[in-house]
């Protein structure tokens, strides 16, 4: 499976680098590919470093004005005129999404996804990895916009929450029919 990641190239703390590797170790054994914005620093460098460690594949989509910090040595990396053109090709490349810590290209990117599956644009899986419970807040507003009739679907159809890495790539195989 290409899975695509969603997170910070910001160096962060142990509470979030510590489940990062723990995903990206659980990626690579599992034999799928990162699909991610190709970065080589902080939290990105930690995801790609255990999915290459564990065996797993990197494609990275990086942009022009970041293509400095783009990781040498992935499998693959295309590099995009801009971060709209990224998010497209991101999104093209992937079977499913996990959103992790990050600040607002993260939420740009994960909500522009929840946008495509809300109009039946598509019917990837989503899992947003609520990391030391990083996005408790955001996981609130959004129950609220379903209880107040924001959103014309299920939020549980939209996105699935999980509290540890284990139970984000469950899903994600489950959701496709992986054993």
């Amino acid at each position: 499976m290409n899975i695509c990641v969603f997170l910070s190239a910001a160096d962060l703390d142990e509470r979030y680098k510590r489940p990062a590797k723990e995903f990206a170790e659980l990626l690579g054994k599992g034999g799928h590919t990162l699909v991610w914005g190709g970065s080589d620093t902080g939290l990105m460098k930690v995801v790609a470093d255990g999915v290459q460690e564990s065996g797993g594949r990197l494609l990275g989509v990086s942009v022009d004005f970041l293509a400095a910090k783009a990781r040498a040595g992935a499998d693959e990396m295309v590099i995009a005129k801009d971060l709209a053109e990224r998010k497209r090709l991101l999104l093209e490349k992937a079977d499913a999404v996990v959103i992790m810590v990050g600040g607002t290209g993260t939420l740009d990117e994960a909500t522009e996804i929840l946008e495509l599956k809300k109009h039946g644009h598509t019917d990837k899986p989503v899992v947003l990895l609520n990391t030391a419970g990083f996005y408790d807040g955001l996981k609130e507003q959004f129950r609220r916009m379903e209880d107040e009739g924001f959103l014309p679907r299920p939020l549980t159809e939209l996105v699935f929450f999980a509290e540890e890495p284990v139970g984000a790539l469950a899903y994600l195989e489950e959701s496709q029919g992986i054993e």
